[in-house]
């Protein structure tokens, strides 16, 4: 259960409005190197929320922008930039605006139980603070590349993906990838728009013990 030490800036603002995130850090206090022989998937965390920053960074690394021209953290086949990505937390469903660095609330329900349940079950994702959850515009790439679009699509999540499990163990958090889920499923949990498909999902917290 989420309590004022959770966090209100989430909690208080209406469905369709949004929250200004802070301002994400270029440098940190681990290396790449150190993230990356560090990362383990973990299925056990404890009730500590995340701080508004930490979502900045982990949001960030996974699309944020990087610089003025619109490139962003993950590549993307041709700039299609077929990904729309979702935080669900105690405080409800958030979708993550790249062009301003905000979350729009989608939904003031918690979520992350009907979520868990959409992903076979696994009791993980609703203990985990937060899940970001990877959803496809799939014409964005295909009106392109055709079929072979869909290909891309899924590079392009495994770029995003990777950044957020690297920069969740640079925060000193642990993650795991999901795959296992009905997406029809997911899509209703969520009350997804009909054409953004889910095709990831990461739960992040703090880890237990």
């Amino acid at each position: 259960m989420t309590t004022d030490a959770g966090l209100p800036e989430l909690r208080a603002v209406a469905v369709g409005g949004s929250v200004p995130l802070p301002a994400p850090s270029p440098k940190g206090r681990m290396s790449v190197e150190e993230a990356i022989a560090r990362r383990r998937s973990v299925r056990e965390y404890s009730p500590d929320p995340l701080t508004l920053a930490d979502i900045s960074q982990l949001l960030w690394s996974a699309q944020g922008l990087t610089s003025s021209e619109g490139q962003r953290a993950a590549p993307s086949a041709g700039a299609r930039y077929p990904l729309e990505t979702y935080l669900a937390c105690a405080e409800g469903l958030f979708r993550y605006e790249v062009a301003n660095h905000t979350l729009i609330k989608v939904n003031a329900n918690d979520l992350r139980e009907p979520l868990a349940e959409a992903c076979l079950g696994q009791s993980f994702v609703a203990e985990a603070a937060v899940s970001i959850i990877f959803t496809a515009v799939h014409g964005r790439t295909t009106s392109r590349y055709g079929d072979r679009g869909m290909r891309y699509i899924h590079i392009d999540v495994g770029h995003a993906a990777e950044n957020v499990h690297l920069q969740a163990e640079a925060l000193g958090l642990a993650s795991v990838p999901v795959g296992a889920f009905k997406d029809e499923f997911v899509a209703q949990a969520l009350a997804l728009p009909s054409n953004h498909s889910p095709i990831y999902v990461v739960p992040v917290g703090h880890p237990r013990g």
